[in-house]
């Protein structure tokens, strides 16, 4: 295998990476401070204690996934609870009859994220 598809993988991972880590911390610093983001998930039926969580563990799984070095077991938790995050976006948002728009962007950040997953993955069986 040559050092330039290594290090396409390579970039291909991180840029996949960064771009769910900036979305997410994103997210998260909308649960906390703003106040239209805190009205509409108040609107979908949750509460104040399950949005501020919903950003602490955003914060966590972003620094799981953008820290080497942490056991791929527990990055697969992070990938795990960002998708399951995404997931019930989708259906939140459907079940409210948002514009679809908000759908079509979180299944686009849900495909970047299964893409981070996959990279990983090939990286992992290259060392």
């Amino acid at each position: 295998m040559s050092v330039h598809f290594k290090l396409s993988m390579k970039i291909i991972y991180w840029i996949s990476t960064v771009l769910i880590a900036i979305f997410i911390l994103w997210s998260a610093y909308t649960y906390l401070f703003n106040k239209t983001t805190i009205d509409g998930v108040r609107e979908l039926g949750f509460p104040d204690h399950f949005r501020v969580q919903l950003a602490i563990l955003k914060i966590v799984a972003v620094v799981i996934l953008l820290v080497p070095g942490i056991p791929i077991q527990i990055k697969e938790w992070g990938y795990a609870g960002i998708g399951l995050f995404l997931i019930t976006a989708i259906v939140a948002h459907t079940a409210h009859k948002d514009p679809i728009i908000i759908t079509v962007i979180n299944l686009i950040i849900l495909s970047i994220l299964i893409t981070s997953n996959i990279y990983l993955h090939k990286l992992l069986v290259l060392k």
